[in-house]
């Protein structure tokens, strides 16, 4: 119980995988009992839905996106002091950040209380990369003048994932490695479909080190002055009326052939009419999945959807999804 317990953060651009990720980690037989800290991007949360195990210690930060300083790294502070006082419950600790996150300060967090520095270390910032889409978001030219996240997480992580290598031929997964170890030219760059990696390449591998990082960044531990993308906005929608599945999936494919370069996310919990289960929808860019989840429970029956991009029409989109309810 006097060892450090091991925290991993989990970092990447909107879509990279986080999440499956995180899920693919809890249903393994890997011996470690984790608590999650999860972090999201919109007002209503849809994250802590879509982690498949109700068997883990499961936190979620509310108010605002936790690289930001103020009331969001308070918060993850705060969960921490409370998971110490019950550290028997469990081995290791993974924060799942925002995919507009900036991983520098939520790292920096773990080293600014001293009681909490004394029973955390600082394992591995472990950032996924989406081998599709991520050359868009590098290149953004509505970034000029702002941080771009994407460059950010990749700079500072420890163990890089690069994801979805089965959604692009393998000379495009190379100019994408050759992209990636142009930003980071020491950590380990591990391929992954469907974020499936061996994990005891990402979990216990004591590879986040403060000596190398205040080396190369000075400033580390400063407060920083962080600023997302100030084009980009979430739009939060909830209906009480289940879906026509035909009906949403032909909008959706629509709107995502339409608008595809601006919707950067799409996620949701959607109740279908006919359908018991609650179904999971989760896009990015153009590519679109709906699958079905487990039952409702005692959970109230509504669809919440959450996107992520530029210029979205709020109106507009509840409009259109409100004539796809059954």
């Amino acid at each position: 119980m006097s060892n450090p317990v091991p925290v991993t953060i989990l970092t990447g651009f909107l879509g990279s995988g986080k999440t499956t990720l995180l899920n693919y980690i809890l249903t393994q037989k890997h011996g470690h009992r984790i608590a999650v800290i999860e972090n999201e991007f919109g007002e209503i949360n849809i994250d802590s839905d879509l982690i498949v195990s109700a068997d883990e210690e499961i936190f979620e930060l509310t108010n605002g996106c936790v690289c930001c300083v103020g009331s969001a790294r308070a918060d993850l502070l705060r969960i921490l002091q409370d998971l110490m006082k019950r550290r028997e419950k469990f081995d290791h600790i993974l924060v799942e950040t925002s995919g507009l996150a900036d991983p520098t300060p939520v790292a920096a967090t773990f080293f600014v209380d001293a009681e909490v520095a004394k029973q955390v270390n600082l394992d591995a910032i472990v950032t996924l990369v989406d081998a599709k889409h991520i050359g868009g978001h590098l290149d953004d030219p509505s970034l000029q003048g702002h941080d771009n996240q994407a460059v950010d997480q990749i700079v500072i992580a420890d163990r890089i994932i690069l994801n979805k290598v089965d959604l692009v031929e393998e000379g495009e997964v190379q100019q994408v490695e050759g992209r990636v170890r142009k930003l980071n030219a020491t950590a380990p760059i591990l391929r992954s479909s469907h974020s499936q990696v061996r994990l005891d390449q990402i979990l216990g591998i004591g590879a986040f080190s403060l000596a190398t990082t205040m080396a190369a960044a000075p400033g580390f531990l400063d407060d920083h002055d962080h600023q997302h993308d100030p084009s980009l906005e979430s739009v939060s929608l909830v209906f009480e009326k289940p879906f026509h599945r035909e009906n949403l999936e032909t909008y959706l494919r629509q709107t995502l052939k339409d608008r595809g370069e601006d919707i950067f996310r799409l996620k949701g919990i959607l109740a279908i009419a006919g359908e018991p289960n609650r179904v999971v929808l989760q896009a990015v860019h153009r590519i679109m999945e709906l699958r079905r989840a487990d039952s409702w429970g005692a959970e109230k029956r509504e669809s919440r959807l959450v996107f992520i991009g530029r210029q979205l029409d709020k109106a507009r989109l509840e409009s259109g999804l409100r004539g796809c309810l059954a």
